[in-house]
């Protein structure tokens, strides 16, 4: 459970701000513009990526080429932040993101990083086993499919275009979008029509 900041962190982070804001590295106006990006995050805007990707060839080859641009094709700001990769599953390939030092993760279109995501259990696991800790979500691969272990790092952020699900032809990318959890777009679920 999150606790909400005490009036020292506060106090500090004002000072701290007004500080930075002193000497001209930021201004107030672009601290408030960040602040407000922040909370906009969500990893709907990711599903919705993904969705756009399975129903628009165009989007999907932008989605490829460059993830940043795709993402602000979807009206995301990347202004900041490092490049956005997208992996690409396919019959027989997996992904699964990880940030093997810390918890690198594209804040802005997945939302914030779950705390096991955090954790240095799943950072050790997920490059040794990944196959476990797949099976640990319930998430079983065919047999053969390889898993890719990519390492989201502090110079290049990841996520994963997972394969689209056979008996949703037809569908509109909002329904697409609903398939679309946090989870799957780090590689730890899959997606599944119900």
């Amino acid at each position: 459970m999150a606790h909400a900041p005490g009036p020292d962190s506060i106090a500090l982070l004002d000072r701290f701000t007004a500080a930075l804001a002193a000497r001209g590295v930021v201004t107030e106006a672009q601290i408030a513009a960040q602040i407000e990006r922040t909370d906009l995050a969500d990893p709907r805007i990711g599903a919705a990526m993904v969705a756009r990707a399975w129903t628009d060839p165009d989007y999907h080859a932008l989605m490829l080429r460059d993830g940043s641009q795709a993402a602000e094709a979807m009206g995301v700001s990347m202004a900041g932040a490092p490049p956005l990769g997208v992996l690409v599953d396919r019959p027989g390939v997996h992904h699964l993101v990880v940030c093997t030092l810390c918890s690198c993760y594209p804040r802005a279109v997945l939302g914030y990083p779950p705390h096991w995501y955090k954790s240095a259990a799943y950072r050790a696991r997920a490059v040794r086993d990944p196959r476990g800790v797949l099976a640990e979500w319930g998430t079983t691969l065919p047999e053969g499919t390889e898993i890719r272990v990519v390492d989201s790092t502090a110079d290049y952020r990841w996520m994963v275009l997972p394969l689209r699900p056979t008996g949703t032809e037809g569908w509109d990318a909002a329904r697409l979008a609903g398939l679309v959890g946090r989870d799957v777009l780090v590689g730890t679920q899959l997606p599944v029509a119900g």
